[in-house]
């Protein structure tokens, strides 16, 4: 206990021949991770010996005894990527997902425009990208999973792993349905007239307005409703089937069948690990900006675009005083950068023991904060052409968010435009493919090599089953709930331990001695000092600021009961208990229950003094 913390108090990295010392004050004679076994090494004692002695000769160093570490690890060798592009495209795959295309752009223009991107990015500098490359680092050199990662850290936090497994099963509830949706649109794009441009459909009501660009004639009001809301709502959601969440309704075979064939696309995915899913983000990763760009150009040259572009950047520096925008930036780059699902940790655990996961860390996560602001221009011209064609402002426009900005908004401006098939099956081919970036990461997280294959099967099998009731009539009041409960205050809450869990008790001396072995230099002080308070004090305030303003939920023209609120916090606990709970387990089950607390309250204390001093 006492070599463990002199061998933290400083940046120091000695070596002893050709080993290296590690955080854990053993030495290493291979450049491989220290923590890749499960503890089958062989170890001779000794002391340190100066260099080239491959013997333990007598030669104290500070009055410390240095162990020789060879491994032998019995384990199948863990896997690696092909290729370095392979974990970047991964990465930047799972990170830039459906909510940069929707969310980003209407929480901007909501906040104050332009000056929204000054609290964006200091929430991205301060709290986002620490603990991206936090969880990088920890994955790259532990090579463990969100599960095993904890028996080197703290075992006593290993609830966080179970936490992170259902919350994950959470984001594939909700990121499944919205694919199966895209599909949907896409099996229907195959058609020289669009089903969402007319309004002689049998699903259509007569508020129904075609209004083209072409119809002069045609008066929007407030009553109206467009083809392309009808045919979400109407035909694929068939949502007015369905009184609320009391009441489902019966399956929707069409979404049925869609959500069926987009789990066989994420299972055949992944069932041979990063060697399949490596190669699936070549086209999963990259197609989405080649279609980002043609949407992009041919949104910039639509009657009215500039109108769009105005209202997505005219800052309004007055909304900055509001402590609900720096809230929404809190959010929105933690939500982005995707800390806290396990899935950094898993992705780093496949990199090579000294791969520069700094360098990955600051290139993906700015390239995840440049997609989003691409994104904005994407979405607005289109909502600037909307608004010159309707006669309307933007503001009346853009009042739709989340998936209804695509389904609804986005989906009509396409009809308008000419080639509307052509566009139209581009845009929810890309709409699928951010989708199963995030999905696909998921799983990757959970299993391993030896029970990926069988683990997937059942998995899929009773994850199906549940999701039978999101493809029913009143299915998206049930996705709406999740999307409100079920992962936000979850895994921030999750990453808030997660963070504490390393930064005060493995403790940040220690962790940075680890990436120090790892890349070859010490962290800074401005990453120190982010592990250890700002981080925390960001996720907490997010936190604080969730349970202080809880978010109206709301779909369409259903409002959500009391009750609901009150469900969904009980779906969004459901997997924070883990944590606790095995703390719980983890006691009881020790050999000597007072030997561990006195031996966990020492250490606790201990990693404050170092620390401290």
């Amino acid at each position: 206990m006492l070599a463990d913390g002199l061998a933290d108090r400083g940046p120091k990295s000695m070596t002893s021949g050709s080993g290296q010392q590690v955080s854990n004050g053993f030495t290493t004679s291979t450049p491989q991770s220290p923590r890749e076994g499960p503890g089958t090494a062989a170890c001779a004692a000794g002391t340190a010996a100066g260099p080239g002695s491959g013997t333990g000769s007598s030669a104290p160093l500070g009055g410390l005894r240095t162990l020789m570490v060879q491994q032998t690890s019995l384990d199948r060798p863990r896997e690696t990527w092909s290729k370095k592009m392979d974990f970047l495209l991964s990465v930047i795959g799972y990170a830039v997902d459906l909510g940069n295309v929707w969310r980003f752009p209407y929480i901007c223009y909501q906040n104050g425009g332009g000056a929204f991107l000054l609290p964006y990015l200091l929430m991205a500098v301060f709290g986002g990208v620490p603990l991206f490359y936090m969880e990088l680092a920890l994955g790259q050199f532990h090579r463990s999973g969100c599960i095993s990662i904890w028996k080197h850290i703290c075992p006593i936090f290993k609830g966080i792993g179970f936490a992170i497994c259902i919350i994950a099963l959470y984001v594939a509830f909700y990121y499944n349905t919205i694919m199966a949706w895209a599909l949907y649109y896409l099996l229907s794009s195959f058609r020289a007239t669009l089903p969402w441009s007319t309004c002689t459909n049998p699903w259509n009501t007569a508020n129904c307005n075609r209004y083209m660009s072409s119809d002069h004639n045609v008066s929007w009001s407030n009553s109206s409703t467009s083809p392309a809301e009808e045919f979400y709502t109407r035909q694929v959601l068939q949502v007015h089937l369905s009184p609320g969440l009391h009441e489902l309704g019966s399956i929707s075979w069409q979404l049925a069948l869609c959500l069926l064939f987009i789990f066989t696309i994420v299972y055949f995915s992944i069932w041979k690990g990063v060697k399949t899913s490596g190669k699936v983000v070549w086209v999963t990763a990259t197609f989405p900006y080649l279609v980002l760009l043609i949407l992009l150009i041919r949104g910039a040259t639509l009657p009215g675009a500039w109108r769009g572009v105005v209202f997505y950047l005219k800052p309004d520096w007055e909304k900055l005083l509001s402590t609900t925008v720096w809230i929404d930036a809190a959010a929105q780059i933690f939500f982005s950068l995707g800390p806290g699902f396990g899935v950094l940790l898993a992705f780093a655990s496949y990199n090579p023991f000294h791969n520069n996961c700094y360098k990955d860390a600051l290139v993906t996560s700015s390239v995840n904060c440049l997609t989003s602001f691409l994104s904005g221009f994407v979405i607005f011209t289109v909502l600037g052409y909307m608004a010159e064609m309707r006669q309307q402002n933007v503001d009346a426009v853009a009042k739709d968010a989340g998936p209804s900005l695509l389904f609804i908004i986005y989906a009509e401006a396409i009809a308008n435009m000419p080639a509307a098939t052509f566009f139209a099956i581009i845009f929810f081919l890309m709409i699928i493919m951010l989708g199963l970036d995030s999905t696909v990461s998921l799983p990757m997280t959970h299993f391993s090599v030896k029970v990926r294959q069988h683990s997937l099967e059942n998995v899929s099998e009773i994850t199906l089953l549940l999701f039978v009731r999101v493809v029913s009539q009143g299915g998206a009041f049930v996705v709406k709930l999740f999307e409100e409960y079920a992962t936000g205050p979850a895994v921030i809450t999750v990453v808030l331990l997660e963070v504490i869990a390393v930064s005060w008790f493995y403790g940040t001396n220690r962790f940075c001695n680890d990436v120090q072995v790892m890349l070859g230099f010490y962290p800074g002080c401005f990453w120190r000092v982010c592990w250890v308070a700002i981080c925390p004090c960001f996720l907490l305030f997010i936190i604080i600021s969730f349970l202080a303003f809880p978010p109206e939920v709301r779909l369409f023209d259903y409002h959500y009961p009391p009750w609901t609120t009150v469900l969904g916090y009980c779906i969004g606990v459901s997997s924070f208990i883990c944590v606790p709970s095995y703390m719980v387990y983890h006691l009881l089950n020790a050999k000597d229950l007072i030997s561990s607390s006195v031996y966990f309250t020492n250490r606790y204390f201990l990693m404050f003094y170092w620390q401290g001093n």
